[in-house]
């Protein structure tokens, strides 16, 4: 079995790569453009023992050698920051619209498989009460999260047009190993680390549920393996925390003061709460393994262990 993972050099790929060599007898290729959030680095320990292709998924040419005689494709590869997105929508577009176009166009003609579309709760907007489900409408709120939208969507066309076996996951926020510090769990375990402030938007109660990335890898294999062809699954953490509680615990944790704290201007289109109902995948029988604190704690490990690494990615 030869499968293609896309974006395999950033965080959640990575994470997913590392899950699938420990768990499967698998001849894996991973392709990464190698942007600022993707390294080499992060797969070191495996690297040899896989096939690293750069490339890009927005290259038809690329997508061509990397997928050929493949039998599993999962697409992690995405352009994800939402404040990028707010800065510079084209790459956006071309990245997750165009890049999925092309990996769709080549499961066609190569007969992929199974082709699984990494996805996220942001499409779905935000939500005041109650959580989504795999049927609510999509109505994203920035770019970012209506290119993911639009990636989704031509997922779903070439199903019912074309017949592709294709398979959707759609996640809460990630967090843990190999996450660029960029994003709010990273950004300021980081920052704390180093007693520098904690940028919190607006009055910090917006609300986002948090999932493990290794709970995370384990749910997209579930799908992959058992989810029925042509839908989509939410993968949720059923962590529901405000951007200020996730910051006071990771001030706790480090022993650092909330003087750290500095509020700032909220981000444009700001969803106020995300929320999945995850019973769909939990019928697959999927459930997370990790608490959320022993998951944060971690992480928080992780990255006091990988310190030098992780600011030498902070200089580029």
């Amino acid at each position: 079995m030869k499968i293609l993972i896309t974006g395999g050099a950033g965080f959640i790929g990575s994470n997913f790569t590392h899950y699938i060599y420990n768990n499967y007898d698998y001849e894996i290729t991973v392709l990464d453009k190698l942007t600022y959030a993707g390294n080499k680095a992060n797969l070191k320990e495996i690297l040899g023992e896989i096939q690293f292709i750069k490339g890009d998924i927005g290259n038809e040419d690329d997508v061509k050698i990397a997928m050929k005689d493949c039998d599993l494709v999962v697409n992690f590869a995405a352009e994800t920051h939402v404040d990028r997105s707010i800065e510079d929508p084209s790459i956006f577009v071309k990245t997750d619209v165009l890049g999925t176009y092309n990996l769709l166009e080549y499961a066609r003609k190569y007969d992929v498989e199974k082709y699984l579309q990494i996805s996220t709760d942001e499409v779905y907007g935000s939500i005041d009460n109650g959580s989504f489900t795999e049927n609510s409408n999509i109505d994203p709120s920035s770019p970012y999260s209506a290119s993911k939208a639009g990636a989704d969507v031509l997922v779903k066309a070439y199903y019912k047009t074309y017949d592709i076996p294709v398979l959707i996951t759609r996640s809460s926020n990630n967090f843990g190993p190999y996450q660029y510090p960029e994003k709010l769990i990273p950004l300021f375990i980081m920052n704390a680390m180093n007693d520098k402030s904690l940028p919190v938007y607006g009055d910090g109660q917006n609300i986002r549920d948090w999932i493990y990335v290794l709970d995370n890898s384990l749910g997209i294999d579930v799908v992959l393996n058992n989810g029925k062809l042509g839908e989509v699954y939410n993968i949720g953490g059923g962590n529901e925390k405000t951007n200020l509680e996730i910051t006071q615990l990771i001030l706790e944790i480090l022993g650092k003061s909330e003087s750290l704290i500095k509020y700032v201007d909220d981000r444009l289109g700001h969803d106020r709460r995300y929320s999945l109902d995850s019973s769909k995948i939990r019928e697959l029988g999927w459930k997370p393994q990790w608490s959320f604190e022993d998951a944060m704690r971690e992480t928080i490990e992780w990255y006091i262990a990988n310190k030098e690494f992780i600011n030498k990615l902070t200089l580029n």
